[in-house]
């Protein structure tokens, strides 16, 4: 992985470029704690040649996996960057889509690019915190 400022007046802008066999969610933290992120939000497009999506089920207070282990494209994928703990965590959703056209998406909990995933991400000068909501399990940004 591969990171630049592409701007800083107030918000900074990176380019953050993924390749092949580079793990996102890991890459992204590992960012965050080197750029020292705090509060962000960003879009990418690319590939994966496996990905691991999460659907919430709300009675469990769960992810439901669900493996996609083939080549996809990344249609579309979103998130944000706060921190929990004291520590940057990725939430970030996703779309790919496979060969025969279709579509699959939901929380990204894991995927390998290949051959590139090009991320773009604009840094807030704010905090953003994420704390355990124990109604649903999740740690929610609290504003």
């Amino acid at each position: 992985m591969k990171a630049r400022v592409l701007h800083e007046a107030g918000e900074r802008t990176f380019a953050v470029v993924f390749d092949t066999d580079d793990e996102v969610i890991g890459g992204l933290l590992d960012f965050a704690r080197r750029w020292k992120v705090t509060a962000a939000r960003f879009t990418a497009i690319g590939a994966f040649r496996r990905v691991t999506l999460g659907y919430f089920e709300w009675e469990r207070k769960d992810y439901r996996k669900i493996p996609i282990e083939e080549q996809v494209e990344v249609l579309t994928l979103a998130g944000d960057i706060a921190h929990a703990g004291g520590r940057p965590a990725v939430h970030a959703h996703v779309v790919v889509g496979k060969a025969d056209g279709t579509a699959h998406g939901g929380h990204l909990l894991e995927a390998h690019v290949r051959p590139t995933l090009e991320v773009m991400l604009v840094e807030s000068p704010a905090h953003l915190v994420r704390v355990h909501d124990d109604a649903t399990g999740l740690a929610l940004i609290r504003l």
